[in-house]
């Protein structure tokens, strides 16, 4: 199948999605009042999108009840060096009421916001998960299928870090899938370089008007020759169209060192300071996994997109 037909396949069979699937997340807050404890164990939430063939995938961590998350994933703790660098509020946990595996093969990844609390560490309680896996490659293909909630006070991520230890920004940081404060719009960047030095930032902003109502397929494809640091190319893909394109830069660790978060943050500087409103606010992950090869025209769609005039390489700042 040629590969534009193949994209066009996949987005109609999300937009089929979209109209068929009710999240009951309210659009403009995306906040409900926290559940009771048993909610998580039984709730059903909309069934997975088509999924991708993912035939050369080397790694998928499952999404199964009966397989604690932190079998393979690093589950963060705490509060962190002033509120994670960006003074945020949320204290990051283990517990299962704050990440968990549902019964239809998900994974979630709840923020609380309980303003009445009367521990500090319970007002704001979140997840933020780093794999046990690399990306252990050269060249590949990231897929993640998320629906992420759109609320202000609320910043979700899927993102890439080297393996720890590491320095930062200098080593690298790609963000692939975040949204900011409720704004609807997907973040791509690139981070590297020294934090205050101009140009050092990479980002682009596409709108998904419908993101907490529907889940949204991200890829991120990359091509480092040799696994030689700092070169290379990586372009970030959104419901099979390219959005964003750039060269690995100089100075960062190999791309096979990357590993993969998962995280919902809460209030802080990129949150311009907004505090959310008491209730839930859940990233629900139907599909995650690496591949050898991009599902969306192979590695010719990639030096295609690669080519294409048409697609960006982000804004410096």
């Amino acid at each position: 199948m040629p590969w534009r037909d193949h994209v066009k396949q996949l987005k109609d069979g999300f937009n089929s999605l979209a109209k068929e699937v009710q999240t009951g997340i309210n659009e403009r807050s995306g906040s409900s009042q926290p559940p009771q404890q048993q909610y998580h164990a039984n709730h059903q939430y909309p069934p997975q999108p088509p999924a991708p063939a993912g035939a050369s995938a080397y790694w998928r961590p499952r999404f199964q009840q009966d397989i604690p998350v932190t079998v393979e994933w690093d589950a963060k703790l705490g509060n962190g060096p002033d509120g994670w660098g960006n003074q945020e509020l949320q204290h990051y946990t283990a517990l299962p009421e704050n990440t968990f595996h549902t019964q239809n093969g998900l994974l979630v990844l709840r923020a609380l916001a309980n303003s009445r609390a009367p521990n500090p560490e319970q007002k704001y309680t979140s997840a933020r998960l780093v794999s046990r896996e690399t990306l252990s490659r050269d060249r590949g293909a990231l897929t993640a299928v998320i629906q992420s909630p759109c609320a202000r006070g609320i910043w979700p991520a899927f993102w890439l870090l080297p393996q720890e230890p590491f320095s930062w920004p200098t080593d690298g940081e790609i963000d692939i899938a975040e949204t900011w404060n409720g704004d609807c719009e997907n973040h791509s960047c690139l981070h590297w370089g020294h934090h205050h030095e101009p140009q050092k930032h990479r980002v682009l902003g596409t709108k998904i008007h419908e993101m907490p109502r529907r889940p949204v397929r991200y890829d991120l494809v990359w091509d480092q020759p040799g696994g030689h640091p700092g070169q290379g190319r990586l372009i970030w893909f959104i419901d099979g169209r390219p959005v964003m394109k750039g060269h690995i830069p100089g100075g960062t660790r190999p791309m096979r060192d990357m590993t993969i978060l998962l995280n919902v943050a809460m209030g802080g500087n990129v949150c311009q300071g907004v505090t959310p409103s008491d209730g839930y606010y859940d990233m629900v992950v139907h599909s995650l996994y690496a591949s050898d090869e991009p599902e969306l025209g192979g590695w010719h769609g990639f030096d295609h997109a690669w080519g294409n005039p048409g697609v960006p390489e982000g804004h410096g700042y």
